[in-house]
């Protein structure tokens, strides 16, 4: 027991993090040279890619330090705040935590968040500056920042890169003198947290868990606390970047794989706690909450036929990813799709991607939304989160939206352009604070509908990509909101429906229908493409008929003949109007997300 070392890494995103834990993984010889790739504990292309890690991993290594060999369980975590609940419950798994900042770009938002977090489990955390190989590199003023915004003590900060191997013998040694063995009992009630889960199509789903108490053996009987399901344990493993080491027992204070051979990753949900049937432990560890979804999209095939592939691609992702919610909705102009919740921004493109790419399957989004509470002036609360679910105005008290605290640190040269990009944003501020006289950490508490859209993009372009920008959640306030309906043809496109404060509605509304003049394609007859808030149109653009020159072919005679057919054909247009359907092309639902 006295020679486990369980430790997390805390980074923000591009400070290096799966490359010091590749690194900590090969000074382990845990994989040798030959069989070593960048990012190993980044599974997916798109964590690759991206240079983000989407899935929390973990590896055992074996170290020998001062003739003893010691066990060293990394538990990698998600870098992005929409995985922050995952993060949180990997924490509660450690004993430590590397604090990693790259030492040329100093402290970001995502790095405060997720210490408060490793705080908050009273975690041991080692300060670690990454990049000190780079010309800008600066590790002193890095220090001094990580002293004046975290309130850590940096003096014995151990430099280290990566890249190059600099140091990681001696951060190794320091993980080792530093994180205390876990604090536990073989001999009391099994207490199992589960902080991951996922699919594997042979074995089933598969937990990964920190044994806080007791014991866990191959043939057991086990009690899942938060499903109340009784399951035989089939296998053991110990987690290894290549391939898994079966065992049979794995003992408190261990972190170890358990196969249940259950066919649904939501009965193993992260954060829940696996205990003995016959000898159950008297309380689950704490801080167990079921994954609740932030932001919601309608997502459509674009070939209608495609609908089933959509929901048999829908069902296996949930396999591996119990945290997306969906259920079937139809759209006027998109046909038959899905109502998909999601915990993020980031969450909703990367299941997007990865429904296209492994599942070679077309799609189209609708505009990101957040739930909304509407209370009616019979005395009863609606929760909505289509735009198109919205009650009619007069059944309607007041509508209370959802805000997030907001953490953003920033170069002082841009704060001008960020205070007002926030205030467009109908921002509050709450806390302003110079880090250091060329860095500002910002807090503000802002509606989560106006971070949604392009909120990130923005705050990137303004800042020359200089800041860093972290939300949480925090209440619902009551708000000024309208509903915002686009109309082509006389027709309500559903899909296009949305939720904007009043004061924005009218300039909104302009935008929107400019935007969708230059998309919608020309007909021969006239089309009208309006906005309208209930009854109300606020905004129009007409979109011109294409003409056909019927009186090419009189080349003489009476006037009357070329009225003729000129009458005919306003006849003719003046019908089509009527009866005219206009086919929207898939542009013009992306264009109501780039609208600014």
């Amino acid at each position: 027991m006295k020679n486990i070392r369980n430790f997390s890494i805390i980074a923000h995103i591009d400070h290096g993090k799966s490359t010091l834990a590749d690194r900590i993984i090969s000074e382990c010889g845990a994989v040798s040279d030959r069989q070593m790739s960048a990012q190993l504990m980044d599974t997916m292309d798109i964590e690759k890619e991206r240079g983000i890690t989407i899935k929390a991993q973990s590896v055992r290594l074996t170290y020998k330090f001062n003739n003893e060999e010691y066990i060293l369980n990394l538990i990698d975590t998600p870098g992005h705040v929409d995985f922050s609940y995952e993060v949180s419950r990997s924490l509660a798994s450690c004993e430590g935590a590397l604090l990693i900042v790259d030492a040329s770009q100093g402290v970001q938002a995502q790095t405060i968040a997720n210490v408060y977090i490793a705080l908050e489990n009273n975690l041991e955390i080692i300060p670690v500056l990454n990049k000190i190989d780079l010309p800008a590199a600066d590790p002193q003023r890095v220090k001094n920042e990580i002293e004046h915004v975290i309130g850590l003590d940096c003096s014995s900060a151990i430099e280290v890169s990566a890249k190059t191997g600099i140091g990681i013998k001696e951060l190794i040694e320091t993980i080792i003198q530093k994180i205390p063995a876990p604090n536990t009992n073989d001999e009391a009630p099994l207490k199992a947290l589960i902080y991951d889960s996922w699919f594997d199509s042979y074995l089933g789903a598969l937990a990964l868990v920190r044994i806080y108490d007791g014991v866990i053996k191959k043939g057991d009987i086990v009690y899942v606390m938060g499903t109340g399901k009784k399951h035989e344990v089939l296998d053991l493993m110990f987690p290894h970047p290549l391939s898994p080491i079966k065992t049979k027992e794995i003992t408190s204070g261990e972190v170890g794989i358990v196969i249940l051979g259950l066919k649904n990753v939501s009965d193993v949900s992260v954060g829940d706690t696996i205990t003995l049937a016959t000898n159950k432990a008297a309380k689950p560890i704490s801080g167990f909450q079921k994954a609740k979804p932030f932001v919601f999209a309608g997502i459509y095939p674009i070939d209608t036929d495609k609908f089933e592939d959509l929901r048999d691609a829908l069902d296996k992702l949930k396999l591996n990813d119990s945290s997306i919610s969906y259920e079937p909705e139809t759209s006027i102009a998109l046909g038959f799709g899905f109502r998909v919740g999601f915990l993020g921004l980031l969450h909703m493109e990367v299941i997007k991607e990865r429904l296209e790419r492994e599942f070679k399957l077309d799609l189209i989004a609708t505009a990101p939304t957040v739930t909304y509470e509407i209370y009616k002036t019979d005395g009863s609360l609606v929760k909505m989160e289509n735009p198109s679910d919205m009650p009619p105005v007069n059944e309607i008290e007041t509508i209370k939206e959802p805000y997030v605290k907001s953490t953003i640190i920033t170069p002082s040269e841009f704060l001008g352009n960020l205070i007002t990009l926030l205030n467009t944003r109908r921002g509050i501020q709450t806390k302003m604070d110079y880090i250091t006289p060329s860095r500002v950490l910002l807090e503000y508490e802002i509606p989560t509908n106006e971070i949604i859209m392009d909120f990130y993009d923005k705050l990137k372009s303004c800042t020359k990509g200089y800041a860093s920008f972290d939300y949480e959640p925090i209440d619902y306030r009551a708000g000024n909101l309208v509903k915002l309906d686009i109309k082509v043809a006389g027709e309500t496109v559903d899909a296009l429906s949305i939720i904007v404060p009043n004061e924005k509605a009218l300039s909104k509304g302009r935008d929107l229908v400019k935007a969708m003049k230059e998309i919608v394609p020309r007909q021969l007859f006239e089309v009208a493409i309006q906005a309208s808030i209930g009854n109300k149109i606020i905004a129009r653009e007409t979109v011109k008929s294409m003409g056909k020159n019927v009186t090419a072919k009189c080349y003489g005679g009476d006037i009357t003949r070329k009225r003729k057919l000129l009458e005919k054909q306003k006849e003719g247009k003046k019908r089509m109007k009527a009866i005219g359907k206009v086919a929207l092309p898939q542009e013009a639902f992306l264009s109501v997300l780039k609208i600014d």
